[in-house]
């Protein structure tokens, strides 16, 4: 048994944050995966504002959910207009769902302004239109839409627009704090009010324009609300919605209230990641919980203090939320953050062997020179399996050439020559790409991928460039940074260098040794 409920309108809210377009493939896998998730509440659209939310609906109308029920949304009945003639309720009836939202103003001033008509019409509205889905068999939920606002300048009416919801028979009054703007203490004083008026089970629904979303559905909770409404990852108009990212986790591991399925929280970060991607969106590494550097340490006090005991630098177990400790190496670090990267990566590794100190002191020296390892954990690997002894060179370089051509259409064609051993034998080989590090790429992979096939099987996912010190202008130093991947992992890697070419050249070499040293590394015998 649940203590809250979960209500997500990633596919609702979310897509009308900005950069944000579903596809009706991507509302489906999304949809899919937060019922693997253990949400309770999916909403899926808004079926009589456009066609593709009608046809989500249509296509998943059958679907066997696991642990979800779809929602819709719609407004109430149109001012002045049948509840059975109202095109968004037939529409929402089309959509076959058995759970209904339904949004109505609970602001004195949006229903003379925005809706022009009058306060007793509104309240009609709701009225009219919550009866009518109720006769139609579906459970009913009601959006107070800027009910915080609305009671702050009308309490009296905002409380009438919630009992006149109830009276109808909502099954749930959500209470919206649709602009942003209220703070969490203001958010607790007015539900302790509503409490003592309106006697149905109560919702929260906020948006992040005083950074107050999360801590104020929360609070909201703590004052006996039973579904929280919010987005994965924070998605939304202006400064997004609730994020449901933070908000579950911190309800079931602080607060002690169950809102998923037993296990599922584990899927947490999992989840968070795979909705950004099919956004199209890149995840916040900052983000709390789930983000890449959620449980990332950086200074060698706070990594000393962790090989003691985790719970000195990390409020939870990241494992608790599927995400995972990282400890960084960097020119902050010390002894401790290399030989807990050394556990990490099963090197023996003596804390008082001058060898060990003779890394850091070179790591330190390198991000001194520009280079950045905390964001490119793939050549730090390298770095320190070849400092002890777990690495061996699959080819040496002889010779490199790139010749660029720019043609009388404009045209410009990039050609790399690279000339390499393997072994006894020398390979030189030549290929074209759309441009300077395309041409390396391929050539470089021409030379190698007949002696380690596995390179054909990875591809560059991200390529960036960043200038160091601008004030050298077109001889500034740069860094460039490559992620690369393949069916099974992806990995990062850096290059530093004045010349562009060059520091895309380390970062490229780094990227292909690293994807072969670890199939020599899983070919090794286990020696323990």
């Amino acid at each position: 048994m649940l203590d809250v409920k979960i209500y997500d309108t990633t596919l609702r809210d979310g897509s009308q944050g900005e950069g944000i377009s579903f596809s009706l493939d991507d509302k489906i896998k999304i949809a899919r995966k937060l019922d693997y998730l253990g949400i309770s509440y999916i909403e899926g659209g808004w079926p009589g504002s456009n066609p593709k939310d009608l046809e989500f609906f249509q296509v998943m109308r059958d679907y066997n959910w696991e642990n979800a029920q779809l929602a819709a949304f719609s407004s109430t009945r149109k001012a002045g207009i049948n509840v059975k003639q109202d095109s968004n309720i037939k529409a929402l009836l089309e959509s076959g769902v058995k759970v209904a939202t339904i949004f109505g103003k609970a602001w004195d001033f949006h229903v003379l302004r925005a809706l022009e008509t009058t306060l007793e019409e509104n309240l009609a509205m709701i009225r009219d239109t919550i009866v009518f889905l109720k006769e139609n068999g579906l459970q009913v939920f009601f959006d107070a839409e800027h009910f915080f606002d609305g009671y702050k300048n009308n309490p009296e009416y905002a409380l009438q627009v919630l009992e006149t919801a109830a009276q109808a028979g909502a099954e749930c009054v959500i209470l919206c704090d649709t602009n942003g703007g209220s703070l969490p203490w203001e958010v607790s004083a007015i539900i302790d009010q509503v409490k003592q008026k309106v006697d149905k089970p109560l919702g929260i629904h906020t948006h992040n324009d005083s950074a107050c979303a999360v801590s104020s559905s929360l609070i909201a909770v703590q004052q006996g609300c039973v579904q929280v409404q919010g987005t994965i990852n924070s998605y939304g108009e202006r400064c997004g919605n609730a994020d449901l990212t933070s908000i579950i986790p911190n309800l079931e591991l602080k607060m002690g209230k169950k809102c998923l399925p037993p296990g599922r929280l584990k899927r947490l970060t999992e989840v968070s990641h795979y909705i950004a991607e099919v956004a199209n969106m890149p995840s916040s590494n900052s983000q709390p919980f789930v983000g890449h550097g959620a449980f990332a340490h950086k200074g060698g006090i706070h990594v000393n203090a962790l090989l003691k005991d985790s719970l000195t630098y990390e409020h939870i177990d990241p494992e608790e939320v599927g995400n995972h400790r990282r400890v960084l190496v960097s020119e902050l670090s010390g002894l401790s953050n290399l030989l807990y990267k050394a556990r990490e990566l099963n090197l023996d590794v003596n804390s008082y062997n001058a060898e060990t100190r003779k890394v850091i002191k070179q790591i330190k020296e390198l991000e001194n020179e520009g280079f950045q390892f905390e964001g490119a954990d793939a050549s730090l690997e390298l770095l320190l399996r070849k400092a002890f002894g777990q690495y061996k060179e699959f080819y040496q370089l002889k010779n490199l050439k790139i010749i660029m051509e720019k043609n009388e259409a404009g045209e410009i064609v990039s050609e790399a020559i690279v000339k390499l051993s393997i072994g006894d034998e020398i390979i030189h080989t030549a290929a074209e790409g759309d441009g300077p590090v395309n041409a390396l790429d391929n050539s470089l992979r021409k030379a190698l991928n007949t002696a380690y096939p596995e390179i054909n099987a990875m591809h560059l996912r991200d390529y960036k460039v960043r200038v160091l010190n601008g004030n050298d202008g077109t001889a500034a130093k740069v860094r460039v940074l490559i992620e690369s991947a393949n069916q099974y992992d992806k990995w990062s890697t850096v290059g530093v260098s004045e010349n562009i070419i060059e520091a895309s050249w380390q970062a490229l070499v780094d990227s292909i040794n690293y994807l072969m040293m670890k199939k020599q590394l899983t070919a090794m015998p286990d020696n323990n």
